[in-house]
């Protein structure tokens, strides 16, 4: 496999562009720096090359090349990944599906919709509304992340509450094995019990199984006319019993939190402040806007304001109010982006939710005296993101040294409360040394021998997920 001791040589690309005359290739140093990292920025990206496919054929056929030249490949999406799984640090050919982002195919009965695995998401969002339909995946990253990278770390966001994660949306899915074998899988049947669903090993895999090239996505009905609250809460403690009042009385379609931290780096960063004072904790939520339902939700507010868990709140009165609250939530990510955080992205079941909360409050508290900490997330579905600012004066090794330390710490509280290391953002370079506090040896091993089926000659995103 190719190294930092021993990158590629310009051999290995003249034989590649012999093989795929037609395939563009990047070499630029400008490029490579380019596609060569996500957001993550901890790597100094290092690619061999660039290639950017514009069919499956030609991916089939340089996966072919790399397979027998014993070339690694990095498959590249939008590359808003936040753990590492797009860096291509060490001489590898970087696989771009950028230019494979078209609209394949719509069908009315099955409500289906085929795509290219380049496609950005909300591309894929605004075709399903063309047809009267919705893709009811969303986040932040919308307009710059690909359907491929959503499927290949199950991306979930702002409404898995009410829509799941993206493997719930996957009726089918075609992948270039680390062979360039060409798997079409699930085909988008309803019902299909002929032995293993090979589409759920591909969903959230990081690319080490393959290159998913084509999906077929089902849509559902456009989403009710809804109403957006903010709640302003005075403790962290109150956070699950407003949603346990909120949820038993409506169906929702989102509950987010963020704390005063975060709101006040994204008023920093344009938006409009919601309340005439500060709070330490808010909740966004959500929710139809139907008579019954308005009803249901101002009487959860009032039943909260009564027992102390909620201190303010507004309920938004059209749709223009409505993405200016959600902006509080959604814009905070990008608002960070400057202090170049460390990020956790963790997940608890809902009932332990509560008890986790506490536990790790109390060892962030102790561990973290001296940095910024940004909490946020999706407490309706049990994922909490957890942000840890570099002061500037802080050189970045020692900065990441000291997170790591504690997330090593944070893993262990995870262990005992039996819940996730990486809820959506998959485990890449970042979370991998912490993969054993989710994942037990036996289950290790498996999903190594899976690899070792599909990609028997490791090729596909070596380092990430595992090491080989």
């Amino acid at each position: 496999m190719p190294s930092s001791s021993h990158p590629m040589t310009d051999t290995r690309l003249a034989s590649l562009r012999s093989t795929l005359p037609a395939l563009r290739l990047l070499t630029d140093p400008a490029d490579l720096e380019h596609y060569g990292c996500d957001w993550t920025r901890r790597w100094t990206p290092a690619p061999l090359a660039v290639a950017l496919p514009d069919s499956v054929e030609q991916v089939q056929a340089l996966v072919r090349w790399a397979h027998a030249a014993g070339v690694a490949i990095v498959p590249s999406g939008g590359r808003t990944g936040l753990s590492g799984g797009a860096v291509a640090a060490n001489g590898e050919l970087v696989v771009s599906l950028e230019r494979m982002h078209k609209v394949l195919g719509f069908d009315p009965v099955d409500r289906t919709l085929t795509v290219q695995a380049g496609i950005a998401l909300q591309r894929v969002q605004e075709a399903a509304r063309e047809h009267g339909l919705q893709y009811p995946v969303d986040f932040a990253a919308r307009g710059s992340c690909s359907i491929g990278g959503n499927i290949a770390t199950n991306a979930g966001g702002i409404r898995v509450l009410r829509y799941g994660n993206t493997r719930e949306w996957i009726a089918g899915l075609t992948l270039v094995t680390g062979t360039g074998e060409v798997l079409e899988l699930g085909r988008g049947l309803v019902k299909n019990s002929s032995g293993y669903d090979l589409r759920h090993l591909v969903i959230a895999s990081e690319g080490t199984l393959g290159i998913i090239v084509e999906a077929i996505l089902r849509l559902t009905e456009p989403p009710p006319p809804s109403h957006v609250m903010l709640l302003a809460l005075p403790s962290f403690q109150a956070l699950m019993q407003v949603f346990a009042a909120f949820r038993s009385r409506l169906q929702l379609q989102a509950f987010e939190f963020f704390t005063d931290h975060a709101l006040r780096h994204v008023l920093a960063h344009g938006a409009q402040a919601p309340f005439a004072e500060m709070h330490p904790y808010y909740v966004v939520t959500e929710f139809s806007s139907d008579a019954a339902s308005e009803a249901e939700a101002m009487a959860a507010f009032e039943q909260c304001m009564e027992a102390g868990l909620a201190s303010d709140g507004v309920l938004s009165a059209s749709d223009a109010q409505s993405a200016q609250l959600w902006r509080l939530r959604e814009g905070i990510t990008e608002s960070l982006a400057r202090h170049v955080p460390y990020k956790n992205d963790v997940s608890v079941r809902i009932s332990a939710m509560p008890a986790f909360l506490e536990d790790t409050q109390a060892l962030l508290a102790q561990e973290y005296p001296q940095f910024e900490v940004v909490w946020f997330g999706h407490i309706g579905d049990g994922n909490l993101h957890i942000n840890i600012l570099k002061p500037e004066s802080m050189p970045a090794p020692a900065f990441v040294a000291d997170c790591e330390r504690v997330t090593k710490l944070l893993a262990e509280v995870l262990l005992r409360h039996g819940g996730s290391i990486s809820a959506e953002h998959g485990i890449g370079l970042v979370k991998k040394p912490y993969l054993g506090c989710t994942r037990s040896a036996e289950e290790i091993a498996l999903m190594r021998g899976i690899k070792a089926v599909l990609d028997p000659n490791g090729i596909m995103n070596p380092g990430k997920l595992f090491d080989p």
